[in-house]
């Protein structure tokens, strides 16, 4: 499927001959202050300066056990195995993601639609989302590979066509996030700058790019800067932790060479006023079930 070229001005223009660095055009926090939710005052001003807030327990052990339950039914299900929704570790061949889970999954509906999970990205967005994304990570011990660095919104931007930067994610702990077995690391303060990736955006690019990133890859000498300017902060917290952070975060996470499995469910939600468009810097849009076009409400 081909696409035409959106008429939404390119705030964030990416994916040209060179790399280029924009300042953010957005709010980070676009709810009015002092308006009631999970998060408070003093929250929503951590993410605001730090692109990302952390959540010691946001869901209890009972339920992480049912989440868990359910992440093993379907990694073990060959019907899920063979969906194209599944990607696999290159080497092992073991399922690395299932995305599109809330559809697949009534058990991971329900977390989408939980008022503790869903409030926060309405409190944050400032008025309904929708599903932008979602997946399950599995990320067992010995040799599961990391994610390179990278912004969300860049890629989201360029080959999904959200046209601003209102969207968060959040990624729930299933199993313990130790300093040691891949954790996610962030920049904080990075979300403020935007920065455009060299190169053209192959055809189908996604089919590699959920393996191993390129496209949308920054160069060493402007993470260098970006890590040197804002430092790295490594996630580390016990199943049921979270951690909300925002689309334009740069962030990645290495391999897990541990013993000790690394687990998530990882959901984006995107304001429905920033519903998506045609890609800015792509040829033909990505899959739906990576880049949703079913922009109806999560109630």
């Amino acid at each position: 499927m081909t696409t035409t070229t959106t008429t939404i001005p390119d705030l964030y223009p990416s994916r040209g001959g060179t790399e280029v660095s924009v300042p953010r055009q957005d709010p980070v926090v676009w709810g009015a202050p002092g308006t009631p939710g999970p998060i408070d005052v003093g929250g929503l001003q951590t993410y605001e300066r730090d692109g990302f807030l952390a959540v010691d327990q946001l869901i209890t052990d009972d339920e992480v056990a049912v989440y868990r339950q359910e992440l093993d039914r379907l990694v073990a299900d060959p019907a899920i195995r063979a969906d194209e929704r599944s990607i696999v570790e290159p080497k092992s061949q073991e399922i690395r993601s299932v995305f599109e889970v809330h559809r697949i999954s009534e058990v991971f509906a329900a977390l989408v639609r939980d008022e503790r999970v869903v409030g926060r990205a309405r409190q944050i967005l400032g008025s309904d989302v929708y599903v932008h994304q979602s997946r399950i990570n599995v990320k067992p011990g010995f040799g599961a590979s990391g994610f390179y660095w990278h912004s969300d919104f860049e890629t989201w931007h360029a080959e999904d066509g959200l046209p601003n930067m209102r969207a968060v994610s959040v990624s729930i702990a299933l199993t313990e996030n130790h300093d040691t077995n891949g954790g996610l690391m962030i920049m904080p303060g990075s979300h403020r700058t935007f920065l455009g990736c060299a190169g053209a955006t192959p055809e189908d690019n996604y089919k590699k790019s959920l393996q191993m990133q390129d496209a949308g890859t920054p160069s060493d000498e402007a993470l260098t800067a970006m890590a040197s300017r804002y430092g790295i902060k490594l996630f580390t917290g016990k199943a049921g932790s979270a951690t909300w952070f925002d689309c334009n975060c740069m962030h990645g996470s290495g391999d897990n060479i541990t013993p000790f499995p690394r687990s998530n469910v990882f959901i984006v939600f995107n304001s429905v006023e920033n519903a998506a468009v045609e890609p800015f810097a792509a040829p033909v849009r990505r899959p739906e079930f990576i880049g949703s076009r079913d922009f109806t409400p999560v109630r």
